[in-house]
C-alpha cells in the first residue's frame, strides 16, 4: 500500500476559488486523496504531517516555452531591433544545439520553472533534426533530451512536437529552418508517431503543434489537425503574433490566420492559439466558438515589441485563456498573470479586466487542461498531487491576510517566494532549494556552454 502524506497549509486556494485556512490535504500515489480545512487548534493532524506556510495553490502550467530560447536572456537588448531581427539571433542559438547540449539547458531552464512554482511546462518543440536538416540515426533525439531533461528537474512535460514546413507561403524552409523541416506533414506524422507510441505509457503527454500558417502550407494543416483528434492530443498554433504575418496570410489566402486554422479544421476545444495578438473581431468569435483556448505570453509580447492582444474581448466572448514565458524573457508564473492584467489596464485605462480568480485559473486549472491535464489544477480529491507554497512574510508579500493573500500573490509575490514545490506527490523544492541543488549555477554553465558552441560556430 502507497505511503501517505499528509500537508498542512497555513492558508490554501481551494475550489471555487476562496482562501482557506488550516487545510490538511493528504496524498497518496501521486494524488490528493482528502483535504480537510479548519482544523487551527486541533489534534486531528499526526504531529509528523508536514507544515507549508503561507499560501499554497495548486500546481502552475507554463503552457509555452520554447527552452533554449534562454540562453537569449540579456543578450539581445543592445542594439534595439524587432522581433525579425531577435529572431535571427534566436536561429543561431539553434544552430548550436546538439541533443546533449539540449539536455543540459533544458534540465536548467525546467529547474529554474520548476523552483518558481511551475509544475507544468508545454515545450513547443521544432529543432528536430541536426543543424544541417539531416535527421539523427534516432529522428526523437532531441524530444528524447526534452524528456529527459524535465524528469531530471522534476516538472510534467508536454511535448508539442511542431510541424514546420515553410520559410512562408510558397517559401522553402533555408538556413537554419532546414533543423525544423521533416518535409511534408505526412512525414512529421510518421516520426510524431513514433515519439507518441513510446511514451504512451508513461508520464509524458506528447501533443502536436503548426508551428504559424506562415510555416505550414495550408493543404499541410489537416494532417495535423486530423493526428491530434486521433489521439486526444493538444494542438497548440501560434497566431497572429506579428502583423506581418497577418499580411502575409491575407495575401495569400485571403484570410487571417485563424479563419485558415477553423477551415482546415484545426480549431476545437482541444486546441490552443498562442499569442493571439492581432485579432479581428471575427478571429474573436471563431475562437470562442470552436471552444479554443488562447496561451498568453505577455513577458515575451513585451519583450519582443508584439503589442497588446484584445484579452478583455475574448474573456467577454467566453475564451479562456492560459499563460506561458515562451522566449524565457522571465520565469515568474505571477509576472505573467499580472502582466496580464496591467496590459488591458493600459489599453482600456480601467482596472479589474481580469479577476484575480480568473488569473489563478488561467495559471492552474485552465492551463492545465491546456496540456492535457485535466486532472491537475485543482486542490481537490482525485486530482493529481501538485501543491506550490507562496511565501506571505517577504518585503513583497507581507501584510497579507486571508482575505487578501491571493490578491497579494497574484499582483506582488515573485517567483523568488515559492519556498516549497510538490509534483504529482513528490518534493521538488523544499524550502527554496530544488532537488538538482544549485540551479543558478546548472543554469549559468548551460548557456554558457551554448554560447561558447555558438560563437566557435
Amino acid at each position: 500500500m502507497s505511503e501517505t502524506t499528509r500537508y498542512r497549509c497555513e492558508l490554501a486556494w481551494l475550489p471555487p476559488g476562496d482562501v482557506h485556512a488550516d487545510v490538511v490535504v493528504e496524498v497518496r500515489a501521486g494524488r490528493i486523496v482528502s483535504i480537510t480545512s479548519g482544523l487551527e487548534g486541533s489534534e486531528q493532524t499526526p504531529s509528523d504531517t508536514v507544515r507549508l506556510d503561507g499560501l499554497v495553490l495548486p500546481g502552475t502550467a507554463n503552457t509555452h516555452s520554447h527552452a533554449f530560447h534562454r540562453v537569449l536572456r540579456g543578450a539581445t537588448h543592445a542594439n534595439g531591433g524587432t522581433f525579425w531581427t531577435w529572431r535571427e539571433l534566436m536561429y543561431r542559438a539553434a544552430a548550436a544545439l546538439d541533443p546533449d547540449g539540449y539536455r543540459a539547458l533544458a534540465r536548467a531552464v525546467f529547474a529554474e520553472m520548476a523552483s518558481a512554482g511551475f509544475t507544468s511546462v508545454g515545450e513547443f518543440h521544432y529543432l528536430h533534426h541536426r543543424a544541417d536538416g539531416r535527421r539523427h540515426p534516432d529522428a526523437n533525439a532531441m524530444g528524447a533530451a526534452l524528456v529527459a531533461a524535465a524528469r531530471d528537474a522534476g516538472i510534467r512535460l508536454t511535448l508539442l512536437d511542431a510541424c514546420y514546413l515553410a520559410a512562408g507561403p510558397g517559401r522553402p524552409t533555408t538556413g537554419t529552418q532546414t533543423r525544423f523541416d521533416d518535409g511534408d506533414a505526412a512525414g512529421w506524422a510518421a516520426r510524431v508517431e513514433d515519439l507518441h507510441r513510446a511514451h504512451a505509457a508513461d508520464d509524458v503527454v506528447v501533443g502536436a503543434a503548426v508551428h504559424s500558417v506562415r510555416a505550414v502550407p495550408l493543404d499541410e494543416i489537416p494532417v495535423v489537425a486530423a493526428w491530434a483528434r486521433a489521439h486526444d492530443a493538444p494542438l497548440h498554433v501560434h497566431v497572429s503574433e506579428q502583423p506581418a504575418e497577418n499580411e502575409a496570410c491575407l495575401a495569400a489566402y485571403g484570410r487571417t490566420p485563424v479563419r485558415v486554422l477553423a477551415d482546415a479544421g484545426a480549431l476545437g476545444p482541444r486546441t490552443s492559439a498562442v499569442h493571439a495578438t492581432h485579432l479581428s473581431p471575427d478571429d474573436v468569435a471563431d475562437l470562442a466558438g470552436a471552444g479554443a483556448l488562447v496561451s498568453l505570453c505577455p513577458t515575451t509580447e513585451a519583450d519582443l515589441g508584439d503589442g497588446i492582444g484584445p484579452v478583455s474581448e475574448l474573456v467577454a466572448a467566453g475564451v479562456r485563456f492560459t499563460l506561458g514565458t515562451d522566449s524565457h524573457a522571465s520565469i515568474d508564473p505571477f509576472e505573467e498573470a499580472r502582466r496580464a492584467e496591467w496590459d488591458q489596464r493600459l489599453t482600456h485605462h480601467q482596472r479589474g479586466n481580469l479577476t484575480v480568480e480568473a488569473l489563478l485559473r488561467a495559471l492552474t486549472d485552465d492551463g492545465q487542461a491546456s496540456l492535457g491535464y485535466a486532472d491537475a489544477g485543482r486542490l481537490e480529491p482525485g486530482a493529481r498531487a501538485d501543491l506550490v507554497a507562496v511565501d506571505l512574510g517577504s518585503t513583497r508579500t507581507a501584510g497579507a491576510d486571508p482575505a487578501t493573500a491571493a490578491a497579494t500573490v497574484v499582483f506582488a509575490a515573485s517567483a523568488a517566494d515559492v519556498t516549497d514545490v510538490i509534483v504529482d506527490g513528490r518534493r521538488v523544492v523544499r524550502d527554496r532549494e530544488h532537488v538538482l541543488g544549485d540551479v543558478a549555477g546548472i543554469l549559468a554553465e548551460a548557456v554558457a556552454a551554448v554560447r561558447a558552441a555558438d560563437h566557435h560556430a
